[in-house]
């Protein structure tokens, strides 16, 4: 159980708004939004849209004025009596289709969660994704429970230098204004466990996020039995240092299982996203040897109950840890009764050569189904663990599925397309979206209409912007040049490309300024100008993708460059939703067969900006050739260099002689009508089968319902001590 917080003293009229508060279902419901921007719109802006830091500063004659005012009394009633129906779940998906089907949550393991920017604990498009889950997973009415990590200090806050270089600001989350609770016993206590890492005991607490229907409990080392350093070994997503890394990966995967355990939640499935996660099976194996279960036994039942999803293409993405680590931390796993020391190695084994303990390897010694998150991906993940099943004679028999991933489109939507769709679709086309019939309706929206909302949503993006420069140069806190390399010059009217995700080598964020003359003639074409919106963090410990930004931040305040190129800084969920509805065209160029998914590009699509992109990850499956535009010819490159001349040579080549002239081909009231019908196409291709409410049905249908098929046995080469099932 969770206590509820003091905040503000609430009239007994609307004493739920406390209950509603924290409930992140409001974040994603455009009504509960109002409800709190109706009571303080000015609290609701500057807080970054924070509920909880509003009743916590809101004058309490206003909440008087409110709980006798009709208009916020009704808005009022419509909200909880909709967030009641929710909670409920009696008329959802999941009920009626698979009624009693589970007897309990699936529980649903990640590294990171993107909910909302109020609770800045992710560090990109992974967290994204499985926040997207679990809001899908609380409309469909499906139980789950998510199980992370709680990271006070977050990622960190980006600063740009005045010389261009990316600077990491750490800061503390104020618990006392974000909306998450502390997890008590029923008796009023912190629920406390505790593992061993090595020769030390280290004792965990929980935190509580409500996401709709679904909760999601943060495990946090912060408590007062451990040492300073351990109260630390939490506090940072994503940290370098390998010894650190294991530890918190110890701490979600065994310390996950051990909190549910505490409070009483009993998953009926356990759903592993990516290899981070993997110690949650290594731990229940444990349990079931240590109750009396063979290990043949007890690894069939874990397998049996356990979906893994990967999704990184690459080896060395994969976390590789020392046998020493292994040995130091998980010495206490060696000794249970029916399992030792090789046994528990063996899991962790891969057919690469690395010489260590793998966690994806361990994963899929130790889940009954594996996905990959495209179709694309599937083969590429297929190809790469191919060694892992030598039973397998060819690639298509490994038993590695795909389910694409998606969207939270209630999330993504902006509110002016939601009014559009509500007016031109159905008033209920956010309870139906994945219904691809729904979407013939696109067509039907008169052009003129479609163009007013997508150059507003263009404005508000550019406002937004500068409105971000405007109040970096009064803090003092940007130079002139910054203010300008910032995006203080852009313009509304003018073709606008966005670049916006983490900097990377692999996702090529330079690969534009290849031909530097060539680019600077498309942007500064004086009838037909372009400007590049670039956002994205660089991660701490990776020097070349720090050397790419700083290129990038260099070129927007280079003077030939200056309005036409912008690296807008410290990119979130908040300025992520102006950025996906707000540019033109969304860039995404990333080296064949190292991007996964993607699922920025299907935000944007959402909101009518096309993609333009190579043809990897989601976009090799949705490309129609009508609904944006694909760079390159998909032929395998034969090295990096080539590659990068011929898919900058082709990215040129789409904007100076299809994409320029289409935007700028407008009729004599100014309307783009050809441009305006790829807007219409990339929204009615995209939207049904690229949104998570597809994708959990995916995952309920093929994967947690099927669980008499254990179909991901298998192990590495050297399986004299696991079963073959």
């Amino acid at each position: 159980m969770a206590i509820e917080p003091s905040i503000a003293a609430l009239p007994q009229r609307i004493e739920r708004l406390a209950e509603l508060t924290y409930n992140l279902w409001w974040s994603w419901h455009p009504q509960g939004r109002d409800l709190f921007r109706m009571l303080d719109y000015g609290k609701w802006k500057f807080s970054g849209h924070n509920p909880v830091r509003i009743l916590r500063e809101v004058d309490p004659e206003r909440l008087r004025a409110a709980s006798t005012d009709p208009e916020f009394l009704a808005l009022y009633d419509t909200v909880m009596d909709r967030f009641d129906a929710d909670m409920a779940g009696r008329d959802s998906w999941f009920a009626a289709r698979h009624p009693n089907a589970l007897s309990g949550p699936v529980a649903y393991f990640s590294a990171e969660f993107a909910i909302h920017s109020s609770l800045p604990l992710y560090a990109g498009g992974l967290g994204i994704l499985a926040g997207d889950i679990c809001k899908e997973a609380s409309d469909l009415g499906l139980p789950m429970v998510g199980v992370g990590l709680m990271y006070p200090q977050g990622y960190f806050r980006q600063r740009i230098s005045i010389d261009g270089w990316q600077e990491e600001v750490y800061s503390r989350l104020d618990f006392e204004q974000a909306p998450l609770l502390p997890v008590f016993s029923p008796d009023g206590k912190r629920i406390l466990t505790s593992v061993r890492l090595g020769d030390r005991r280290l004792f965990l607490a929980a935190w509580q996020v409500r996401v709709g229907a679904t909760t999601l409990y943060l495990i946090d080392t912060n408590v007062e039995e451990n040492s300073p350093y351990d109260r630390d070994l939490s506090a940072r997503l994503y940290i370098a240092d390998r010894e650190v890394r294991i530890q918190q990966e110890i701490v979600l995967g065994t310390g996950g299982v051990r909190i549910l355990r505490a409070l009483g939640v009993h998953p009926a499935l356990w759903h592993a996203n990516e290899g981070h996660t993997a110690f949650m099976m290594l731990e229940r194996l444990q349990e079931m040897m240590a109750a009396g279960t063979p290990f043949d036994r007890a690894l069939e039942l874990v397998r049996s109950t356990t979906i893994f999803t990967t999704h990184t293409p690459v080896p060395a993405g994969h976390d590789v840890f020392s046998i020493e680590s292994i040995d130091r931390y998980l010495s206490d796993h060696y000794t249970g009764p029916g399992i030792n020391r090789d046994s528990v190695l063996r899991l962790g084994r891969s057919h690469y050569q690395d010489g260590g303990f793998n966690m994806t390897a361990l994963a899929l010694a130790t889940s009954g189904h594996c996905n990959a998150v495209s179709r694309l991906h599937g083969a590429v993940a297929r190809r790469m663990w191919q060694g892992y099943w030598p039973q397998a004679k060819r690639e298509d028999d490994v038993p590695i599925a795909h389910v694409t991933n998606g969207i939270h489109v209630p999330t993504w939507v902006d509110p002016e397309m939601d009014r559009l769709f509500q007016r031109y679709l159905a008033p209920d086309w956010i309870d139906r979206h994945d219904e691809p019939e729904l979407w013939a309706g696109v067509a039907d929206i008169p052009d003129e209409e479609l163009w007013r909302v997508r150059s507003r949503l263009k404005m508000k993006l550019v406002n937004f912007i500068l409105e971000l420069a405007q109040r970096g140069w009064s803090s003092r806190d940007m130079e002139a040049q910054q203010v300008v390399a910032m995006g203080a010059l852009l313009h509304p009217e003018i073709l606008t490309i966005g670049f916006v995700r983490r900097f990377a080598g692999y996702k090529r964020p330079a690969l534009i300024f290849q031909d530097v003359e060539r680019l600077k003639r498309i942007v500064g074409n004086p009838w037909h100008p372009v400007q590049i919106i670039f956002a994205g963090k660089s991660h701490p410990a990776d020097s070349p993708s720090k050397w790419s930004l700083h290129g990038v931040c260099t070129s927007a305040a280079d003077r030939d460059f200056q309005g036409k190129i912008a690296f807008v800084s410290d990119h979130d969920m908040h300025m992520a939703h102006y950025l996906v509805s707000g540019v033109d065209v969304w860039l995404n160029n990333p080296r064949r067969l190292q991007e996964a998914c993607g699922t920025s590009g299907m935000k944007a699509s959402l909101n009518g900006v096309p993609h333009l992109s190579v043809a990897d990850g989601w976009w090799h499956e949705a490309y129609n050739g009508c609904n944006g535009w694909s760079i390159g010819d998909g032929a395998q490159p034969a090295s990096p260099e080539e590659e990068d001349r011929v898919d900058a040579e082709s990215l040129y080549r789409l904007l100076e002689q299809e994409i320029v002239p289409l935007y700028y081909d407008r009729d004599l009231n100014g309307i783009p009508h050809r441009w305006v019908r790829m807007v219409k196409e990339a929204i009615r291709s995209v939207v049904p089968a690229y949104c998570a409410r597809r994708m959990l049905k995916d995952y309920t249908n093929q994967l947690y319902l099927p669980r008499e098929t254990v179909q991901c046995a298998g192990g590495p080469p050297d399986r004299s001590s696991l079963p073959s099932l």
